[in-house]
Parts: C-alpha cells; structure tokens; sequence
C-alpha cells in the first residue's frame, strides 16, 4: 500500500479497493462453524450462475463473513450471463452511471473501473456501455473480489440428505455437493426455460430457435425470417439477422401500436427499491400487472438499428393463429393472412412454471406459487407468468405449497428473475442488484446464525480471553477491615 501513489491505471484502482476493503474491515472474520458429512466437508453456501446476480451474490456473502462459499456455473469462464452469448444488443440499456453489483464500493463500480483504463474524458463522451465491455468488467469484479468461481459445472438434481442439500454435478472434482443453504442466480431464465408458444409445438427445430438460443445467423444469409415480439430481444434478434445478411426480416408484432413508454425506469427510485417487497400483495400484483399490461418498449436505439434496413418490416396488429411445417419452411398463418418464411425467432422470453428444467425436477412439484393463495381475484385478472411466480420468504427463500412436503425449499433462494413480483426488481436487472444481494446475504447470515445459536452461545460461553490482567488496580479491602477495626 505504501507505493500505491506510483502505480496507475487499474492496479492503482485495485490498491484503492484493497485499502478501502481495509478500512471498512471487509471481508469480515468467519464466522459460521465448519460442519462435515459422510466425510466431506459441507459447504455454507452454493450459488448456482455466475453471472452478475451471482456475482453480486457470493461477494456479499463473503464479505459479510460466509466465507465457505462456492459459486457454480456450466459455461466456460467469461461466458457466464447473456452478455457476449445470447445478448445481441450493443451496448446495455441502464444509464452508464448505475452502481451496478458494487455493493456500496466506489473503487468496484463501472466507473471506476473504465475511467482507471481509459480517463475521465472518455467516460464523459461514453453514451451507453458496449456489452463486450460490461462482460470484461465482471470477468475483472470476479477475479479483483478473488471469488471461488468453478466454471464448467453443471447441476443436474437436487436431493434433499438429512438437514443439508445435496447437489448432484457434472464437471467437479466430486459428483456429490453437501450444502447448507443454496441460491439459484439462474437470471433471466429464472426456473423454467424457454417460453415456446402452443403453435410452435412440433414444429423442426431446423426451422425456428427461440431468441436465447445459440443461433448460427450467418446460415440465414439470403433468407426469409419471422421475429415474433416487439420486446428488445426482438429488435436485437431482428438487427443480428439483418446484418448477417438476411433476405427480408418482419417482426410479427400483436400489438396494435408500439409501446413507447417505460413506466418503472420512469419511477425508479431508492422507494421502489426497498420498499416494493414490503407492499401488501395487492400493491405488488398491480405495479406489475400494470406495467406488464403497458410493456415496456425496446429501446430506441434498438428499433433504429432494424428499420434502417430496407429490407425490414413491421407488421403491427399482427398475432399469429397458427405455424405450418412445410416442405422447405413455415406456413404462419396470422391475422393479416398467411405469410412463408424459411426461418422463425421466437423472442417470447422466459417461463417461472418450473417444469423446463430437470436439474429442479424434485423440488418443482412442492414449491408454492403465487396462484397458490397469494392471489385473490379481486386484485385483477389472473396473468399468466405472474400467477405462477414463486411464492417467496423474505430473504428469497421458496415456499412449501404443503408444509412439510419439502423441508429444504426454506434453505433454497431464488435469486433470479423469478422474484420479481415477491421482492420487485432487485434480482436481474442492473440498476438494483446490489441491494438484492444485500437482502439475500442478510437474510442467509441471520438463518445461519438461528440454526448454530447453540454453537454460538457455547463459544460465548468458552470465551476466556481477559480483558483485564488484576493489576490495574489495587484492592482497598484489607485497609478498610483495618479501618473498621479501630
């Protein structure tokens, strides 16, 4: 630290982190007591992602003293999260200003880190952040924050083993994870997959990919595609296939007009943050019934990148009635007639009916949703994706739909997508990440600390360290006896 005066660029941002980690005594000691099973040792924590919900999450943890933490995830390292996979913007759609996952440290910011590489007048002239770039500065949050990050492992079931859960893997050093409590940073995919619409049931895959998947674009060269939605994803998929070469592109899009307005960017404050999750369910059910009704429109940017091809069209009040497999292509047939393409992208997003993933086979049947109780009828019309949301405590933890049917969905967090309507938006998107972690961390240190009250009393109890030696003082008893005496 003596020398950090000398160093410059991101080794004099990083001294500043370490010094500003120091000062603020981060991370805290350890804490939790070590356990074991059937002779291995368990872990406190596994995260599965390592994108940047789970990022954000196993830094929390680890500074807040949960050291004995393992983060999980199947992609190869710096391909974690959408970012430079399926994320066909160009750059990130939140201001270039937001926090971000720096919990609280300005040296752990975006702008921290850019301005170490590139000054301060190319930060004044960046418009929006250039999504390679946002994936390079988590790749560099990861290894500055030293997270144990083990890439290429994939989960494939989850079983309950006595008071732990046991996680069943492929591409570790063991097949077999014993952990206490586990989050499940699976991000915009939240718990069920792909969202594939009824009509595309049975349809060759040859013939359509769903806007998450690895798409070869440059195969599209010359042809004709359909892009279902009129979302970012849509316009992203849209602008990809244009610019590979593709024939003709149309957006098939129900709406009869573009929405225009984002309504919670547009009331986003430290209020919605930390005080949606406290709403009574009504509130909560008509924040985002309202804005999932107003939709929230692709960024303008987004939308000029595709209609600025002549060869782009938007085919408004357009729903689709059915898709047709045909010899060379798709049949669509839609509310404007029918249409033929060689090749569909469906940008329908994701599903939270937990029946898309096998790895999450055993705990799906038990985990309570919102369609479970905590809707009512008189909050509004039922709306799929919010009626099978998941029904979570107040640190992310899943709910039983039968108390007692799968004791271990209290020790499971869903820290994904999927939380939106219980906890609002602080589990996927940029702006507010840092305070999910916040809540999932003190939500897992305070359980943590319940379960080993007795460990932790017993060390209270055995403490005998003693802050005073007997000689700071000298003991007037005998004078006193002696004075009482005459």
């Amino acid at each position: 630290m003596a020398h950090s005066e000398t160093l410059t660029g991101l080794a004099a941002l990083e001294a500043r982190l370490r010094q500003d980690l120091e000062l603020l005594e981060l991370p805290a000691k350890s804490w939790v007591p070590p356990r074991t099973y059937q002779d291995q040792a368990v872990k406190d924590v596994v995260v599965i992602g390592a994108g940047m919900c789970g990022l954000a999450a196993t830094a929390k943890l680890m500074l807040s003293g949960i050291d004995n933490v393992l983060a999980l995830d199947a992609a190869p390292a710096g391909r974690e999260g959408p970012w430079v996979t399926f994320a066909r913007m160009e750059t990130l759609r939140s201001p270039k200003t937001l926090q971000g996952p720096a919990l609280g440290l300005p040296q752990l910011t975006f702008r921290a880190w850019f301005t170490a590489q590139h000054g301060s007048e190319a930060w004044q002239a960046l418009d929006k952040i250039p999504k390679d770039q946002w994936m390079a500065y988590l790749v560099w949050y990861r290894h500055v924050l030293n997270l144990p990050v083990h890439n290429g492992v994939r989960l494939t079931g989850i079983a309950q083993a006595e008071g732990l859960i046991e996680l069943q893997v492929e591409g570790f050093t063991t097949s077999k994870i014993y952990a206490r409590r586990l989050v499940l940073a699976t991000g915009r995919s939240g718990l069920g997959g792909f969202a594939v619409p009824a009509f595309l049931q049975g349809i060759d895959r040859a013939y359509w990919a769903h806007s998450a998947d690895d798409i070869d674009f440059n195969a599209l060269k010359h042809k004709r595609v359909a892009v279902i939605g009129a979302g970012a994803s849509s316009m992203d998929n849209a602008a990809t296939a244009l610019e590979a070469g593709a024939g003709a592109v149309d957006l098939l899009i129900r709406r009869k007009e573009m929405p225009r307005i984002n309504k919670m960017t547009g009331i986003g404050s430290q209020g919605v943050v930390h005080g949606m999750h406290q709403l009574p369910d009504a509130w909560k059910w008509k924040f985002v019934d309202y804005t999932a009704a107003a939709q929230t429109p692709p960024p303008r940017s987004s939308t000029l990148r595709v209609s600025r091809h002549a060869n782009a069209r938007f085919f408004l009040d357009c729903a689709i009635e059915a898709v047709k497999q045909e010899a060379n292509g798709l049949l669509i047939e839609t509310t404007q007639g029918a249409m033929r393409y060689d090749f569909l992208i469906a940008a329908t997003g994701f599903a939270n009916t937990f029946n898309g993933r096998p790895e999450f086979a055993a705990i799906a049947p038990h985990i309570r949703s919102w369609a479970d109780g905590r809707y009512q009828p008189e909050m509004g019309a039922p709306r799929s994706g919010m009626t099978d949301a998941p029904d979570l405590g107040p640190a992310f933890e899943f709910r039983e739909r039968v108390a007692g049917s799968c004791p271990m969905l209290r020790h499971i967090h869903c820290f994904n997508d999927a939380a939106m309507l219980t906890h609002g938006k602080v589990s996927g998107d940029i702006p507010a990440v840092s305070a999910g972690a916040d809540r999932l961390a003190r939500g897992i240190a305070a359980s943590l600390f319940a379960e080993d009250v007795d460990s932790h009393f017993a060390s209270l109890v055995a403490y005998d360290k003693p802050e005073l030696e007997g000689d700071e003082w000298t003991d007037s008893t005998p004078l006193l006896k002696q004075e009482n005496a005459l």
